[in-house]
């Protein structure tokens, strides 16, 4: 297994990982960095417990390679603690009691801070297309949409 070097800017600080170029990103968070936040579940980029950010973007980052991220600016649910918006969306997650198991509550957490980037005031149809590909096992997705549906009335309040 041939490695290599990469330069990834992960939360606002630098990282320096050795690893195959075709791992997954995942592995190289949870494994290399000690972040685990971000879940691998399916392994197959079909239930989002993986999702991070790169670039402002959701992904997931179970089956995408390393080598496809050098340069991006990648915040895992542990960096949304220091963005404003994220930080707002956790908060607003615990205050509604929006996690049993908490496995899926980092991706979904990720897609609703996305959402809110883009268009703060999204309608129903908007919610649900964000969480699709989010699956929650333990049945959390009333307490998911009430927190959302709080962020959403709240504005730029804080919600909790």
């Amino acid at each position: 297994m041939a490695m290599n070097r990469f330069s990834l800017r992960i939360n606002g600080a630098r990282h320096e990982v050795e690893s195959d170029p075709a791992t997954p990103l995942i592995f190289a968070l949870r494994d290399a960095l000690g972040l685990t936040g971000a879940k691998l579940g399916c392994g197959l980029e079909q239930c989002g417990a993986c999702a991070v950010l790169a670039d402002g973007e959701k992904v997931l980052s179970c089956v995408r390679a390393i080598s496809e991220f050098e340069g991006a600016d990648i915040t895992t649910i542990e960096g949304l603690a220091d963005d404003a918006l994220g930080s707002r969306v956790q908060r607003a997650f615990v205050a509604a009691g929006a996690a049993q198991c908490g496995y899926c509550t980092p991706g979904i957490v990720i897609a609703t801070t996305v959402l809110l980037s883009a268009t703060p005031a999204p309608d129903k149809a908007a919610v649900v297309e964000a969480l699709h590909g989010h699956l929650c096992r333990c049945g959390s997705h009333n307490r998911v949409l009430k927190a959302i549906r709080h962020l959403i009335e709240d504005g730029g309040r804080d919600a909790v």
